[in-house]
Formats: C-alpha cells, structure tokens, sequence
C-alpha cells in the first residue's frame, strides 16, 4: 500500500488495516545517551553506529521521546505496565534483586496483553524489577545479605514468565549479570563479558525458531549494554577509538543488525514492527568528560545525563521501523514516552484503551502514519534518580528542583544560595535550558504544577476512572518547597 493513501483512510480504520498481526520487537539499550546514535547527532557524534542509522532510514525518527525515568527500574516498570514507576512504593532510585516482583500478580502487562492477542511473548536481557531466589530444594528464599549472586539452580516464582512473558533468558540486572536465567531458574554463572554475546545470540535463536509458526511474536531485548560494566569483547575493542565506552557501543549497535539480519532468514521483514530505544540518558561511568575531548558528546544539545531532570538524562533515541505502514527517513517531533508503548498496543491491535491499568499510556500510533497523536493526557511527568519531578507540555518544562535533581553538578545540595525553587525553560527555544523563566513566568508555571498535581491524585493522567497510587505520602517538592504566600 502507498503512503498517499493513508490520508485518505479514517484514523479509526489504521489499526484494522493489516489482517495479519504484526510481530513487534522492542529493543531497549541500557544508559544509551540521545547523542550515542550518529545519525542523531551527526555533527558531535563520533561513535560509528551503522546499523541503527540504517534503521533510521528505513523507519521513523521521533525526536522528543522520553523515557518515564532517568534511570533503569522506573523506566522498564513503566514500559511493561503503561504506569509511571512513582505510582508504587519505588520513588526513587532503582531495586537491588532478592526481593518481590515491583509490578503486582494484578497489574496488566504488556507483555500479558499481547499474549491474550494470541502473540508469543518472550524476553532476552535484562529485567531489573526485582524478583524472589528460592532454594529449590526447601522452597526457603535466599537473602542478598547471604548471596553475593543467585546459586545455581535457584527457581524464581515471579519473575517474567509469571508476567506474561512465555520464555525468558538473561538477568537481573549489573550487580547479577553473572548469574544466567532461563525462564524460572538460574542455570549458570558466566563472565558478564559474555553476555552481550549471549543476548545476541539468543535473540538470533528465538526469531530463527519463530519461521515456521503461525503464532506472530513480542520479542522485548532490554540489553544490558552500554551500562557498567563497560566489557567489549576482543573483537569490538579498539573499533570506535574512543575507548572501552566507544567500542561497547558499536557491539551494542551489531545486535541490532544480528536482529535485522535473522528477521530477513525467515522471511519476516516486512510484518515486523521494530522499535528501538534506550531507558534513559549516558551514565557518568562512561567517561563523559573524556569522551567529550575526544569530540563525542553523549548528550547531544541536550543538558545533562544519566539520573537528572535536565533532558539528557531522560531525552532519548526512538526509531520505528515497520515496513509499508511507517515511510522510511520520516521524523515526527511529536512529544511522546516510554510509558506509551502498551496503548500503542492496544490500539494497533483495535482494542479498547484499558480502565484498569495503563493508566499513564498513550497510542503514539496515529504518528506512524505521519498524523497528530489524540491524547487526554495534558503532559508528560519526568523524575529523576532521586525522585524529583518535572513537568512537561508543549514547550514548556517545569521542573520541582533547583539543580540537576541528579548527579550532574551542580546537584541540589550544590544549588547557589537564593536559588529559585524550580526551573521553567521554553523548550523550543531553549533546548540546553540555560535560561531559567521561573520567576519571569509565575503564571505558567502555577498552571504547570496544577495539571502536576492533579496527574499524580488522580491516579493517572490519561482519561478514565479515578485510580490509586501505592504509595500514599508522594512528596512533590524535594529540594523545599516555595514560601507559602510566594508563587506557585
């Protein structure tokens, strides 16, 4: 079908358009900052990433996508769940494995979505929402205070495949990365150098035993790369000449090509939908500075990294590819988030929105077809590692810190004396924001904090039955609230 006659069609019929349901692909990197991909940043971005230039043109840019969080947990908790991370009794920071599941038996997936569509799920990579160590004999949980890694053999009891996933291989996260599970059990201990490799070649595996189903398949890769520990294998180092970071990265890249390449084995290119992203901004660990002297800088235009509130820490890559429905070399602007990916689902597939979960995900699906995205969500919520929020809607980005709200200097306890409470920046003009408008705007930012404020009592910030937070005591200001009598 040509691009020219989508205009013509209602949007209600886009999703009814393809009899055959699509396979979808999620690739998510680990601390991949906006300015790691070349083509994005072609002008300060020196790492070689020929493979997800491809994709870019042969699919869709978005250039002001975002993930829910500015670190890891958060973020993959609100692409599974369509929910911000901060809803639950996680409001700051990240979890640390040996403990229950983060996402509730009661809480609908994603992934349990599209098994219900008739999709096989699976994930290869990295989960980081926590989950339980039993031994296998005794059915006792192991602690983290005893275990410096999960035994071998260990069984898990809620884990992904007990959230709608049918087949898991990977880890948990960094700390564990020795530690190899396959669907509920640890079944090795491996040098975390291999495990790149590993989640290539699993991926590879998976699609190559998909060629002969009728079963269309939701295959989520959340690699663990380029995050600590920085570990190219021999053959990728030295590749960028830009140090361990530089090399990683293109190995990084080489998966997605893996992935490209096994999809064209089977015959299944053209009815596969490819997403790629990362879960927040470059981390600290990468050798920000040094990399930056060399000429590569992580966060393109952007401000900041890895955990802040600034855009470079949650601004991040978002190419779509899906061949005859996406046209190939499109951009959209159009502002959109990580949480997003369960309503795009469900619209694509012509189902209802959900009223019970969700409750924070809009269908970016309207913008693949090069049109405007139909939202009852009036912003998106940004939040940083140590749990201070901002506010974003069209232009304007008001954020509840004085600082970074990260570990970009300066940090919050490092903010000059007499320091406005919050920043207030005109995105569309200042992309870096330098400019703080708090105090010049008092007006837009009480607005701002008002569609704030009600987003986080009502539950959810798209339309629908009033729901509950987890957590009761969410607190707004973190760095001080303003004086009462002064504005907001």
């Amino acid at each position: 079908m040509h691009m020219k006659l989508y205009a013509l069609l209602p949007l209600f019929s886009l999703s009814t358009l393809w009899a055959e349901k699509p396979n979808i692909i999620y690739i998510i990197c680990d601390d991949l900052g906006y300015g790691d991909i070349q083509c994005l940043n072609p002008e300060k971005g020196k790492i070689p990433t020929p493979h997800v230039d491809k994709l870019a043109t042969q699919g869709m840019v978005f250039t002001d996508a975002h993930s829910g969080s500015s670190v890891c947990t958060p973020t993959r908790y609100g692409v599974l769940t369509g929910r911000y991370s901060w809803r639950t009794k996680l409001q700051s920071g990240v979890v640390q494995g040996f403990a229950p599941c983060l996402i509730t038996k009661d809480r609908p997936t994603v992934s349990g979505f599209l098994k219900n569509e008739g999709y096989h799920t699976a994930i290869i990579g990295k989960w980081h929402l926590n989950f339980k160590y039993l031994d296998p004999e005794s059915g006792e949980e192991y602690s983290k205070k005893k275990y410096k890694a999960p035994p071998v053999g260990s069984k898990i009891p809620d884990g992904p495949i007990h959230r709608g996933f049918d087949y898991f291989h990977g880890f948990h996260h960094a700390g564990n990365m020795e530690a190899v599970i396959e669907d509920d059990k640890v079944i090795a201990h491996d040098p975390v150098i291999n495990m790149l490799p590993r989640l290539t070649q699993k991926s590879v595996q998976y699609i190559e035993s998909r060629k002969d189903s009728k079963k269309p398949f939701f295959l989520y890769v959340p690699l663990g790369s380029p995050h600590t520990p920085i570990v190219p294998t021999p053959e990728w180092e030295g590749k960028s000449g830009l140090g361990k970071y530089g090399d990683f990265v293109m190995q990084t890249d080489h998966v997605v090509g893996e992935i490209q390449k096994a999809l064209t084995k089977i015959g299944q290119v053209d009815n596969t939908l490819i997403i790629f992203t990362s879960d927040n901004g470059c981390s600290k660990a990468a050798g920000i500075g040094e990399l930056a002297k060399q000429g590569h800088i992580v966060s393109a235009d952007l401000r900041g990294s890895k955990a802040d509130l600034w855009d470079g820490g949650h601004r991040i890559p978002f190419i779509v590819k899906w061949p005859g429905r996406v046209k190939p070399g499109s951009e959209s602007d159009q502002l959109i988030c990580l949480t997003d990916l369960f309503a795009t689902m469900t619209d694509l597939l012509g189902q209802k929105a959900l009223e019970n979960g969700a409750e924070d995900s809009v269908s970016f699906l309207p913008a693949l077809y090069g049109k405007k995205i139909v939202s009852t969500r009036k912003g998106v919520i940004h939040h940083s590692v140590s749990g201070h929020f901002a506010y974003r809607q069209g232009p304007w980005k008001l954020l509840l810190a004085k600082a970074s709200g990260g570990w970009t200097s300066p940090r919050e306890k490092q903010a000059p004396a007499g320091a406005a409470p919050g920043q207030l920046y005109d995105m569309s003009t200042d992309l870096g924001e330098k400019k703080n408008l708090y105090e010049e705007k008092p007006d837009m930012v009480a607005s701002l904090l008002a569609l704030l404020e009600k987003d986080i009592k009502r539950g959810r910030s798209t339309k629908g039955p009033k729901s509950k937070n987890d957590y009761n005591n969410i607190k707004l200001w973190k760095s001080g609230e303003p004086k009462k009598g002064k504005r907001p």
